[in-house]
């Protein structure tokens, strides 16, 4: 296995590790690093592929610039590797939503977290990340997801997962594969919650969207999402 670095917007880097042993036809692992003043990592990883994805990220930049790292849920491919991160980048800040540094960050993480308020900013210098409280989606009440402001790039997490290997970036449907792979791995709740918090990250508009399995989508953001919204919408929630 190796780890793939790519540009995918404007000092954004996908850093991508296809497993192929996990599922039918292997399964896609991304995490995104964002190089500015302050460079923040989005998804730690598991533990077993921190060697392969620390070592992609020194071909971007030394570990201890990190200044931020964070990620939209508790699992193991989202936070496995998470103090393995902090011993390599001794300036690196967990931060989290309040709910998460509440029942899990706080606990786990060998620093003390930045609890982020919902729609709270981190001004990254030259970058701008927007934290958004996404309880349930994907999946976990203390999921969230953030928005990278100046290249209009939402990181998504689990949302569209595909499996298989996946290009670096895509101008396909991405909401079709998404739903094929719900319906085989029923990973995210149909809660009273997802419609509305679809809508709410397509009324962002972004023209990116990177996935953490599958490629990084480049188009309409807004209208994948709310066709992604207008399947949650006909499904009966679960209460």
């Amino acid at each position: 296995m190796k780890t793939e670095v790519a540009e995918i917007a404007d000092k954004i880097y996908r850093l991508s590790t296809f497993v192929p042993q996990v599922g039918p036809t292997g399964f896609t692992f991304n995490q995104f690093l964002i190089d500015a003043d302050e460079p923040l990592l989005f998804h730690y990883g598991q533990r077993s592929l921190f060697a392969l994805v620390s070592d992609a990220v020194k071909r971007v930049m030394p570990l201890d610039r990190l200044r931020w790292t964070t990620c939209s849920h508790v699992e193991a491919d989202e936070s496995g590797a998470l103090n393995q991160w902090l011993a390599a980048a001794p300036k690196a800040v967990p931060a989290h939503g309040q709910v998460g540094c509440n029942i899990w960050l706080t606990d786990m993480a060998d620093r003390p977290p930045r609890a982020l308020k919902n729609d709270e900013v981190l001004d990254l210098g030259a970058k701008k990340v927007r934290w958004l409280d996404t309880p349930h989606v994907p999946h976990n009440w203390d999921a969230g997801v953030i928005f990278e402001e100046t290249t209009g790039t939402l990181f998504c997490s689990d949302l569209f997962t595909q499996f298989g290997p996946a290009d670096v970036t895509t101008e396909s449907d991405i909401v079709g594969p998404g739903i094929a792979t719900e319906k085989v791995v029923p990973f995210m709740p149909h809660t009273p919650l997802a419609e509305p918090t679809l809508r709410r990250l397509a009324a962002l508009q972004p023209g990116t969207i990177a996935l953490m399995h599958g490629p990084t989508f480049k188009g309409d953001g807004a209208a994948a999402l709310n066709g992604l919204a207008d399947y949650y919408a006909r499904r009966p929630s679960q209460t």
